[in-house]
């Protein structure tokens, strides 16, 4: 890591900082969208990774129909690659913990900190869905620039209104509950849909592999 700015706690400082300044949005759920979540130099060393984009089956609108394909910064992948090891560590950090408590009013006490690596390419679609509630936060932060490619938010009748900014950088935060419906409807998508996606999930999570520090809870 060559750079200041791929250093948790720069990492860290410039998520808090961007939360903080996210516009709030209400409709159809309550939903917040940062800009620069993370750093650009840190968007492009994550989108120059040598991790290739997996050929996928047919997903069904669900992720985990290619779950044996899925990426994660799991222990494994934090030491092959030191920039995971590095935002994993600025979302572990207890700063980043209490800005999202702050600000989202997550029940973050105890949970885990579980981050995926996406790359979906054409063919890949998810239906509506709400998040388990074991997810007691979700943090979408796109990494590639096709505007058409951002999420889709649904409301109570799970009808189209509104779709996420797609762009470098941007995210999308939203804590989970009964009306969070969200998706990505059946389209073309040009080239690599690049995205993390952050949770904080509660021990009930069966999939001890995932997070990123499997025995260790967030401050």
């Amino acid at each position: 890591m060559a750079a200041l700015n791929t250093e948790p706690r720069a990492i860290a400082t410039a998520f808090c900082r961007s939360l903080q300044a996210a516009e709030r949005r209400e409709q159809p759920f309550e939903h917040w969208l940062p800009i620069d979540a993370v750093d650009p130099d840190v968007v492009r060393e994550l989108v120059g990774l040598p991790i290739p984009a997996p050929d996928i089956a047919p997903t069904q609108g669900k992720r985990e129909t290619n779950n044996a394909s899925r990426t994660y910064v799991n222990a494994r992948n934090r030491a092959r690659f030191p920039l995971w090891d590095a935002l994993a560590g600025a979302f572990q950090a207890p700063e980043t913990v209490r800005a999202l408590e702050t600000i989202c009013q997550a029940r973050l006490r105890d949970t885990f900190l579980r981050i995926e690596y996406c790359q979906d390419v054409d063919g890949f679609w998810l239906e509506p869905h709400t998040d388990i509630s074991v997810k007691r936060i979700t943090i979408l932060i796109y990494l590639s620039g096709d505007p058409d490619d951002g999420t889709d938010l649904l409301d109570w009748d799970q009808k189209p209104a509104g779709r996420a900014p797609f762009a470098p950088g941007r995210g999308f935060v939203f804590v989970p509950g009964s009306n969070t419906w969200h998706g990505f409807l059946p389209r073309p998508i040009r080239g690599v849909r690049r995205s993390l996606i952050v949770n904080y999930v509660t021990a009930e999570w069966r999939a001890r592999r995932e997070p990123a520090f499997a025995d260790l809870p967030v401050a």
